[in-house]
């Protein structure tokens, strides 16, 4: 008999059975935080709101676990019908392995995601307690950890069936710092909802939109929509700012999105004196309409997993200027789909903006060649992915002491999947 791509070869093994109501799989992911205070709809949060609501309901009764304290901003998870645990556990405490395993056990759980160092190591450990198939999946090449987080790694490696990378730089992180043997480690790309970003919008939409924004007849917008941290390199923006702004005046630049370095970033460009043609727009709730009415899309970044803004600005058509940062080159491609620019450079940053600023033919032919990258990367095939691999580890794990996942076809995680 030939397996197939959900069995591992060497013969059939009996299905477990399913915990949940009507023969469902309860699956629990479990994250370290949901952002940091008072952020709303960014980041893995916004990974979440996408993600869960997808599984098909008949089959997948997932649920989350937030290790940290009940999320008080306007955007909660929950006002979207999610299922979410709050532990209001702090970093280290000892009591989050036993709050977890109360949530396993009460919610009968058949299957573990794990994202996040608190979430993985207490997560790992309740999972080889309980024999559950257990998922690591990390979302940011961080180049090292600290060295406790290192044995903790080692030591709950073989507790780990599998472990999902967002990026090959991602997944260089866990196999050299994270301690993944590298058979067990594979490349998933994310992606976002293809229905909400990639349909066209008319001209009056995209008009209101850039009325909304300030934005005149004749200028130009640049922007970005992404978190206010270091790794997003968005210093570097506002100096191409201030050289762009210095040979054509009659644009402006966006950049949407919360975190700590907003005052830093604001006074940076008050000293530049950028004034009204650097906007700092906080919260964008509607992010495809901000998007909507920039000419290009910037990703200064200094290092990524792969950032959920480049899906979305690749599904949305829009011409791009991007950084070399690790998990950008991922999915883009220099002069194909983006202008490509190596990190740290603001000048660089700000030439490739000029030249498309003044080539609207280059915008477009890059603007259609993004539309076209964009379709690759649709959450819900994510979602189909991750509901194939919890029904091969629901029927192998524990059958073969994790060892079904290594003898399995996984090429349905690397490849495309309809959704």
């Amino acid at each position: 008999m030939t397996p197939s791509p959900l069995e591992p070869r060497g013969g059939d093994i009996a299905p477990t059975p399913r915990s949940g109501e009507g023969g469902r799989l309860n699956v629990l992911q479990v994250c370290d935080h949901l952002g940091w205070e008072g952020s709303r709809m960014h980041g893995v949060k916004r990974l979440f709101a996408w993600m869960i609501p997808r599984f098909d309901s008949s089959r997948y009764n997932v649920s989350l676990v937030s290790l940290r304290k009940k999320d008080l901003s306007e955007e909660t998870l929950d006002a979207l019908g999610i299922d979410i645990t709050y532990l209001h556990r702090s970093k280290f405490d000892p009591a989050t392995l036993t709050d977890l395993l109360k949530v396993i056990d009460r919610k009968q759980i058949d299957v573990l995601h794990l994202h996040g160092y608190g979430a993985t190591t207490f997560g790992r450990v309740a999972g080889m307690m309980r024999g559950l198939p257990t998922i690591l999946h990390e979302h940011a090449n961080l180049t090292d950890t600290p060295w406790f987080q290192k044995i903790a790694d080692r030591m709950l490696a073989p507790a780990t069936d599998i472990a999902i990378a967002v990026s090959k730089s991602t997944a260089d992180f866990v196999i050299n710092a994270r301690r993944m043997p590298p058979e067990r480690v594979k490349v998933v790309y994310l992606g976002v909802p293809l229905d909400e970003f990639s349909r066209k919008r008319s001209p009056e939409e995209v008009a209101s939109a850039r009325q909304e924004l300030g934005i005149g007849p004749d200028e130009y917008a640049i922007g970005t929509v992404t978190r206010l941290h270091d790794s997003k390199g968005n210093s570097y923006l506002v100096d191409a700012a201030a050289k762009v702004l210095q040979e054509r005046p009659h644009g402006r630049f966006f950049i949407f999105g919360e975190g700590p370095l907003r005052p830093e970033l604001e006074a940076q460009a008050r000293a530049l004196g950028l004034g009204e043609r650097f906007v700092f727009g906080g919260f964008a709730r509607d992010v495809p309409r901000v998007i909507s009415a920039f000419d290009l899309s910037v990703f200064p970044s200094l290092w990524e997993g792969t950032p959920l803004t480049v899906f979305e600005a690749l599904a949305m058509g829009k011409a791009i200027v991007a950084t070399d940062a690790d998990g950008l080159l991922d999915v883009l491609t220099h002069d194909r789909d983006a202008l490509i620019v190596p990190k740290r450079d603001a000048s660089a940053l700000a030439q490739a903006m000029l030249h498309l600023l003044d080539r609207p033919e280059e915008r477009a032919r890059l603007s259609g060649n993004a539309r076209l990258k964009g379709q690759q990367y649709d959450i819900a095939t994510f979602v189909r992915k991750m509901e194939r691999l919890y029904e091969l580890l629901h029927r192998t794990s524990r059958a073969t002491k994790r060892q079904g996942v290594l003898q399995a076809d996984l090429t349905f995680l690397t490849g495309g999947v309809r959704a």
